[in-house]
């Protein structure tokens, strides 16, 4: 996935666009376009929403196509619903390494607040925003939707 990344760099030409004061550091500029590099020198303040299940590393790193070769991931990436045990056990256990919730359209409610609430909250200074959610299928209010990705 590094490569990826570092090659999207290049194809955008966004290296320029990194954070300097990040690139002028690392002996590698396109490091900078990972969280865990340019955090460090961000000064504008910044709400992090961060999915307990991201789609796209469901789909492309968890399990990429290349590793299903005979397809034994297909149902549970079309609905969560149809994962097998074991998969939902592989499931929790790259939402437990990821360790954060965040919220999508249709948002999920954790400790009575929205994304609305809980950003409004963060913007206007009027709480700290710090919510990890229950495992699934524990969350009533998670629609339990994986969208497809091509």
């Amino acid at each position: 996935m590094r490569t990826f990344f570092e090659n999207l760099v290049s194809l955008q030409g966004i290296e320029k666009n990194l954070n300097k004061n990040c690139t002028s550091f690392l002996d590698n500029p396109k490091l900078c376009m990972f969280p865990q590099y340019f955090l460090n020198y961000m000064t504008t303040p910044f709400f992090i929403l961060n999915t307990a299940y991201d789609v796209y590393q469901f789909h492309h790193a968890l399990v990429p196509p290349s590793a299903d070769m005979n397809g034994d991931w297909k149902g549970c990436k079309l609905s969560i619903a149809s994962c097998t045990p074991q998969q939902l056990d592989i499931l929790q256990g790259f939402r437990v390494r990821r360790k954060k919730h965040g919220f999508h359209l249709g948002s999920p409610i954790i400790q009575d607040k929205t994304i609305a609430g809980a950003v409004g909250d963060w913007y206007f200074s009027r709480n700290i925003s710090k919510f990890i959610d229950c495992a699934y299928p524990c969350d009533a209010s998670c629609h339990n939707i994986i969208a497809q990705v091509s």
